[in-house]
């Protein structure tokens, strides 16, 4: 690994099309930290990510002499970083199941979406990640009736993970807007939606993007 280049400020290379480096600027944007962000081609990485993380890919975050290159180890550094406002529950037993919540999420949702942006996936791929997506998101819509966010009256780091995907509904081709078992979920990506920091987090990519339901 190449020696990390001194910067007066937190760097974050990043990939504006990317919903795992979303996450990771919801974060920032939610902690009010300064950040310098670098937009990456991921065809065409810099040299200095190269340099710096063994695997050449985004999102990479550097504070210092401090490389990370995994997006839900960065969220959770910065949690502990900038502690205010907590994005993790305090105690442990709350804090495992956030945790919980966020693996079900890239178990459950992140594979198709990763197949709906591959570029390189077929056609046929995409039609069946496009329905299993939906029909699970649909079909999570309840549990929204009673909580402000995911399980929870308090924003967390899974409203982190499942924003920048609600948000991507549009590029995929899935309509939710007009299902009245959706309701409770479209209330709250709207109120996702609508926070200062969602909106500061969006690249100059995802601005372009216009979700489904209108905030």
């Amino acid at each position: 690994m190449g020696v990390v280049a001194k910067r007066s400020s937190m760097t974050f290379f990043s990939n504006n099309k990317d919903h795992y480096c979303h996450r990771v600027r919801i974060v920032l944007a939610e902690k009010g930290v300064a950040v310098d962000v670098i937009q990456v081609d991921p065809k065409n990485p810099p040299v200095e990510v190269s340099d710096i993380n063994p695997y050449n890919e985004m999102p990479t975050l550097v504070d210092r002499d401090l490389v990370l290159y995994h997006q839900m180890v960065m969220m959770e550094y910065l949690d502990e970083r900038f502690p205010h406002p907590p994005l993790l529950p305090v105690y442990p037993v709350a804090r495992a199941q956030s945790r919980l919540w966020i693996s079900r999420v890239e178990r459950d949702w992140c594979g198709y979406v990763d197949t709906l942006l591959d570029e390189e996936a077929e056609e046929g791929q995409k039609a069946e990640a496009r329905k299993c997506l939906q029909d699970s998101i649909i079909g999570i819509a309840p549990i929204f009736e009673e909580k402000a966010f995911f399980m929870s009256e308090e924003f967390s780091l899974v409203d982190c993970c499942i924003a920048p995907i609600l948000w991507r509904l549009t590029l995929f081709g899935i309509d939710i807007s007009s299902n009245k078992q959706a309701k409770p979920l479209i209330n709250y990506a709207k109120n996702l939606f609508d926070r200062p920091a969602f909106r500061e987090s969006l690249s100059s990519y995802e601005k372009e993007i216009a979700p489904i339901f209108d905030c």
